[in-house]
């Protein structure tokens, strides 16, 4: 596919390609149709898992491109389905257990909770919060302390290689890579003429502002980003629609945009 991609897109999923709330992605439809008859590689990047994103991808008909998984954690390949090996994961979160309890007692993570109790948490159905417990890579949480204590327990972590990323619902935590790094290597992999990313949260402001297009999609859900570095000029634009409907303008209107240059 590498030869025939004209234009790559990377692209936040919840708030952004879909509904906060509904998790319906139908607005975007058109869009997407638009993009797969160009034959322009569709790059889903967000914080599910890959059991969780491979089901959305094959719906998509994108099978053909990587997924970015878990925050930039980690990549699954096209056409692949099952869950990497966990050993990340592991890893993570035998580091957080290893912080001081006061501070480890503010963080509930996905790894705390049973399937009932994370569809309880994100409005997932059973399946699906059994399929975003599936973690290879990151365990994403709720913070429930102090901006003091948060900066006490992200050093802790640091301490021992963990960092933390705060996306439009969770801190997720990993081992070090976000969406921007493997944003990076795919379009050295792919080597597009154009590329656009589309997001609404402050993790996505790398892969924003690393586009040739960076498109922050409005969410009402959530506090707007602050004003990015290259607004002013045009590298970075929003939407005034939410969601995917705003998804679906930004990204037909990209399209003529390139196809004028």
């Amino acid at each position: 596919m590498a030869d025939l991609c004209d234009l790559l897109v990377f692209t936040d999923l919840d708030g952004t390609l879909i509904d906060h709330d509904t998790y319906d992605y139908s607005p975007a439809l058109p869009a997407l149709s638009a993009l797969k008859n160009m034959s322009a590689g569709l790059v889903l990047a967000s914080s599910k898992t890959a059991p969780e994103i491979s089901d959305l991808r094959r719906e998509l008909g994108a099978e053909e491109w990587p997924a970015i998984v878990e925050n930039g954690a980690g990549v699954l390949p096209p056409f692949v389905q099952q869950s990497p090996d966990a050993s990340q994961y592991e890893t993570v979160r035998r580091v957080l257990e290893s912080v001081p309890k006061d501070l480890r007692s503010l963080f509930l993570g996905f790894g705390d909770l049973s399937v009932a109790q994370v569809a309880q948490l994100t409005g997932l159905s059973h399946s699906g919060a059994a399929r975003a417990k599936e973690r290879s890579f990151s365990e994403p949480g709720q913070w429930s302390g102090t901006a003091e204590q948060r900066e006490a327990f992200l050093a802790a972590l640091a301490q021992q290689g963990v960092t933390a990323q705060q996306g439009g619902r969770f801190l997720t935590l990993s081992l070090g890579t976000n969406k921007v790094d493997q944003m990076r290597h795919l379009i050295e992999t792919y080597r597009p003429r154009h590329t656009i990313a589309l997001g609404d949260a402050p993790n996505d402001i790398a892969m924003l502002e690393f586009a040739d297009l960076g498109i922050v999609v409005a969410n009402p859900a959530r506090e707007p980003l602050a004003p990015l570095e290259t607004e002013n000029t045009g590298g970075i634009i929003r939407t005034v629609k939410p969601g995917p409907t705003g998804w679906n303008l930004a990204v037909l209107e990209a399209i003529d945009r390139f196809a004028r240059t």
